[in-house]
């Protein structure tokens, strides 16, 4: 049989999309080492221009390196930039996400290819197996209906639609009875699940959680406006993770009106601050650098940021991405300029984090994920890293710890 090899880049969805491909194989044998693959399907991500500056030098570097593979373009990049790949010969088959189940298919076509797919597609694959992995990842809707400025990803998933609950479930049930403990929500907007089939996240967690073994419930990113007072009654639960992820983008009010965002700082502010006061660790998302972003907007950022308990960052420096209305705004920020930013504020969050982790009373439930240069690596129940050290085989188990070492980097324990 022949091997496939897939590099996934970008967010959770993409991972949960390959895991569909994965488990749609029957005719190829799949490969972890991409020096050994016959055929590399790319699953690619388009969020920015240096997205897809990544996807293109990792195209080169298979060019150079292992030259026989046959070389398939899925994912958001499909609808950006797989035309011209597929003319320039880099690639022999582009097919968009919808297309993904039909993949023994497509890796066997003998002539080049596009099939861009349905942008109104839903998922209908159950997934019962996650190659490598010690977390389960559940998609549960794709597409968004905002239209942040910066953002291309509207155009190339299309507008929000939820997964069948039924078939959710089912997932849960298969993957839950193969011994996976943690799932994670994911989506391209997780929030908006339900909005179109008069159902709620908070609904889906809750018939979740009473799936035999269920332990933890983990979502992606989240907006403010989607934190309802129906989800606020699920966050005591037991099975809820400690950890939030709300995406700000920004915490000046005019840089978030430049961004067509829907958030309002100050709501902002009074959601993270119900979340702290309930022992929840609050992450964010964070662009530095958008046009407009002037001294003065900034400092108003940081000093908000200062105010938020935040304890972790997703932040970027903002990068032009064709296509969207942030691409022609002015005046544009300098590039140094914006990386500074990023490492002040990144510098202040992980500050935050430290003083959070020394605070954290109680025992630590760790789902420990792999093993490392003689240690182990696992996530906490607030989502953050502890690396352990033992005589024992502990990867893929569940562990609480109540002794550890509070670092800068991250905590450590003996077992």
């Amino acid at each position: 049989m022949k091997k496939v090899y897939f590099k996934t880049f970008g967010c959770r969805t993409n991972l949960y999309d390959s895991q569909v491909m994965m488990s749609s194989l029957k005719e190829y044998e799949i490969t972890e080492d991409e020096s050994q693959a016959d055929v590399i399907v790319i699953n690619s991500c388009t969020v920015t221009n240096g997205a897809d500056t990544h996807v293109r030098s990792y195209i080169s570097h298979i060019e150079k390196n292992n030259a026989d593979a046959k070389l398939f373009l899925t994912g958001c990049g499909a609808h950006t930039k797989g035309e011209s790949l597929l003319k320039q010969n880099r690639i022999h088959g582009v097919f968009g996400q919808s297309e993904k189940q039909k993949i023994d298919t497509l890796l066997k076509k003998e002539q080049p290819f596009y099939d861009p797919g349905d942008l109104n597609h839903i998922d209908d694959m159950v997934v019962d197996e996650f190659v490598g992995k010690s977390r389960a990842f559940i998609k549960i809707q794709e597409g968004c209906n905002f239209r942040c400025s910066y953002c291309i990803i509207p155009y190339v998933r299309g507008d929000a639609r939820s997964m069948d609950e039924e078939r959710i479930l089912e997932q849960v049930r298969r993957l839950a009875l193969n011994g996976f403990g943690e799932f994670i929500l994911t989506g391209t907007n997780v929030g908006s699940y339900g909005q179109d089939t008069k159902s709620s996240l908070a609904q889906l967690m809750k018939k979740m959680s009473q799936i035999r073994g269920v332990r933890r419930i983990r979502l992606g990113s989240v907006e403010p406006i989607q934190i309802s007072d129906e989800f606020k009654e699920i966050l005591d639960e037991p099975w809820m993770e400690k950890h939030m992820h709300i995406a700000l983008q920004h915490t000046s009010v005019k840089m978030l009106k430049l961004m067509n965002r829907r958030n309002v700082y100050k709501q902002d502010r009074e959601l993270f601050e119900f979340l702290a006061e309930k022992g929840f660790a609050i992450g964010t998302d964070f662009i530095t650098g958008h046009p407009g972003e002037s001294e003065e907007l900034w400092r108003e950022a940081m000093q908000n940021a200062k105010e938020l308990p935040l304890t972790h960052l997703h932040a970027f420096t903002y990068s032009k991405r064709d296509g969207t209305p942030s691409a022609h705004m002015k005046p544009e920020v300098n590039g140094k300029l914006a990386k500074e930013r990023l490492h002040e504020i990144e510098n202040l969050v992980l500050e935050k984090n430290y003083n959070f982790r020394k605070a954290v009373q109680g025992e630590l439930e760790v789902l420990v994920e792999s093993f490392k240069s003689g240690y182990y690596h696992g996530l906490d129940q607030y989502f953050n890293k502890i690396i352990i050290e033992s005589e024992e085989d502990l990867l893929g188990n569940w562990i609480n710890i109540a002794q550890y070492e509070v670092r800068k980097d991250a905590n450590y324990a003996r077992v």
